[in-house]
């Protein structure tokens, strides 16, 4: 089977040769880690791959910038400068004008000293500038051509389909955008339409180009306890666009959809699936022991699901990391889901530890899980 093949297997009824081996990045300090430890060609930077031996191509690489073939990202035009460097911070104003003091000890989340978007009509019309699907800084020079030889690539292919939460929530912050649903809702379900209608003119023509597996939704709007907005305020601001999306990528050739969020999700998941949504990601294990045995026999077999795998079991041992695969296989026999972990792999993880989870996971789930 080809990589595609197997993908679609998983998630579309069939039964593949064997399990896809995938997983979703690393800590910048792992990366660094692991090329101490004899990791060749690893790349500087947190986020995607590195590329680790035994595993599929990475289905990350290239998802966020839509492989170079055009940019789904906001583009404004403040001057990005310092403003302050401290022995172990820096202040930085951003191309959209957001200003962020940024750890310089080590990866964290930058802390925003002034969100780019306000929660006010007179910033979202000036923000909206920024969200030109048609500005030509958008597709690279010779895009078409790099679309025919991607289209031509073995390997999972993924863009980042869309943000109808999330990318707002960055932008103006959780505080505002929650305040928002209540003090002005026809200015933030304004916001949410205007996002779904960027991301499907931005994209529209490197779909007609390049057939994708996966158009991935980031979102993150779940905490340990539960999700940031209610049912009823999905039902109110998001699922209208969620389905006109998924019905776009699907009427594109997008083979399924995926929506990200860590967190405690039981409460969207219904919303999701009603939605239009395939699969979730990444089945956050956190601090509450998700399963995905739990979730499956919640939400029943219509339930899709990429992660499940507690990234800090890794660091554990084989033993550990058989048993805890060994508690996914009967899931995985039931197709629709894919093991891998639930996030970023940390520092505490060296570079034999996860050779040898690359290694149990192909003895644990060999023949797809037969």
């Amino acid at each position: 089977m080809t990589h595609k093949e197997r993908f679609r297997a998983v998630f579309g009824g069939g039964r593949p040769d064997r399990l896809p081996v995938y997983f979703f990045g690393t800590w910048a300090e792992t990366k660094r880690r692991w090329a101490s430890e004899g990791l060749a060609g690893a790349r500087a930077g947190g986020d995607p791959g590195p590329q680790v031996p035994g595993m599929d191509p990475d289905w990350e690489e290239g998802m966020w910038d839509c492989h170079g073939l055009v940019s789904p990202w906001p583009i404004g035009d403040f001057k990005e400068e310092v403003l302050e460097r401290g022995e172990d911070y820096v202040i930085r104003r951003t191309q959209l004008g957001a200003v962020e003091r940024s750890s310089l000890r080590g990866s964290s989340i930058p802390l925003a000293v002034r969100h780019a978007l306000e929660p006010t009509r007179a910033s979202w019309e000036r923000f909206k500038s920024f969200l030109d699907p048609g500005d030509p800084r958008r597709r690279p020079a010779g895009w078409r051509e790099k679309a025919a030889a991607l289209a031509e690539r073995d390997a999972l292919l993924c863009f980042m389909g869309g943000s109808l939460y999330g990318w707002l929530r960055d932008y103006m912050g959780v505080e505002a955008i929650s305040c928002l649903m209540y003090d002005d809702p026809e200015l933030l379900s304004e916001m949410v339409a205007h996002m779904a209608d960027f991301f499907m003119a931005v994209y529209e023509p490197v779909l007609k180009a390049v057939r994708f597996d996966l158009a991935y939704f980031f979102e993150d709007c779940c905490g340990s306890t539960g999700p940031l907005f209610s049912p009823s305020a999905h039902g109110e601001f998001f699922d209208a666009h969620y389905r006109r999306m998924v019905g776009f990528y699907k009427e594109n050739g997008v083979g399924f959809t995926l929506l990200d969020s860590d967190g405690k999700v039981d409460r969207l998941l219904p919303c999701w699936m009603a939605s239009g949504i395939d699969i979730v990601f990444p089945v956050e294990v956190g601090a509450w022991g998700e399963s995905p045995a739990r979730l499956r026999g919640l939400f029943g077999g219509g339930l899709k699901m990429m992660g499940g795998v507690n990234k800090h079991v890794i660091p554990l041992g084989e033993d550990a990391i058989r048993a805890h695969l060994a508690e996914l296989k009967p899931v995985v026999d039931e197709g629709g889901f894919l093991p891998m972990p639930d996030h970023r792999i940390p520092p505490e993880c060296s570079y034999a530890d996860f050779l040898t989870y690359v290694r149990v996971y192909g003895e644990v789930f060999a023949q797809g899980g037969a």
